[in-house]
């Protein structure tokens, strides 16, 4: 498999894909717009997205399947699947907010081997594959190198469906206001990655997330430096429903304030 090839071909389909989401938004109207559950809206450029990737992604790889968010191909590959979100940050899009993304990533067996982050807004494509480094628009990027909780911007999206955990998330963001430069909440998982992964947030963490939110983002920060994990600092993050993706220097320091909040709400639940 040669990934870079692939990689390029995946980087020119997020980038029509994205020129096909720019277009739509100036006549998109609420009444085009579903809710597909509270909180989690969907129109027909989502759909419209994704059926145009997976269309194009089956002429490079047929034997590949899918887990993609709008469900346009059920197909499972033996050793291939394509994850992938087309439009990751749809309640930004449909209010005429510039910061959405495509997120596409490829897994082999159980391994994450491509990424492609395409932040529609800023014309920004964030990628990396297997064996190669992490890029933003053809420049190589990083993670930050900051080695300091207090001197970090963190990131991280509000609970919209699942308020099971809530005290613990707000209890992280009442410490992490307090012990860092601040926090921010761009409303897209895929972006909030990557710009970990290029050294713009310090650190990310969310729950409440699918596979296609995090695949591609969580791989490209992996390449550019940075550590990824659940909420109990393993590797359970692509479908665990939780992340963290921090730089190598703060990981320690950052996930043990997540960790903590979260093990005392999750203990006190076992215990009622």
């Amino acid at each position: 498999m040669d990934y870079k090839d692939l990689c390029m071909k995946v980087i020119d389909i997020a980038k029509d894909t994205g020129a096909f989401m720019r277009k739509e938004q100036e006549n998109l109207s609420e009444s085009k717009v579903e809710e597909k559950s509270i909180n989690s809206l969907v129109s027909y450029v989502d759909k419209s997205a994704e059926k145009m990737i997976v269309d194009r992604l089956s002429t490079f790889l047929p034997e590949a399947g899918y887990i993609a968010e709008e469900g346009t191909s059920n197909k499972k590959g033996d050793k291939y699947n394509w994850i992938i979100d087309p439009l990751d940050g749809t309640t930004n899009y449909i209010h005429g907010l510039p910061t959405y993304a495509v997120s596409i990533a490829l897994k082999e067996n159980d391994k994450i081997v491509l990424g492609v982050v395409y932040e529609v807004g800023m014309d920004e494509c964030f990628y990396a594959c297997s064996e190669n480094k992490a890029y933003l628009n053809g420049k190589e990027i990083f993670v930050k190198k900051n080695n300091n909780l207090k001197d970090s911007l963190i990131a991280t999206g509000f609970p919209y469906y699942d308020f099971s955990r809530n005290k613990a998330f707000y209890n992280t963001l009442i410490t992490l206001t307090q012990k860092t430069r601040g926090m921010r909440r761009l409303g897209t998982a895929a972006t909030d990655l990557a710009y970990v992964a290029c050294g713009r947030f310090d650190a990310f963490y969310e729950y409440g997330l699918s596979p296609w939110d995090v695949a591609a983002g969580a791989f490209i920060v992996e390449q550019a430096g940075g550590k990824v994990s659940d909420y109990s600092r393993k590797d359970k993050w692509l479908f665990g429903e939780e992340i963290i993706a921090t730089s190598s220097a703060i990981f320690k320091d950052f996930s043990k304030i997540v960790v903590d909040e979260f093990s005392i709400e999750d203990n006190h639940d076992i215990l009622l």
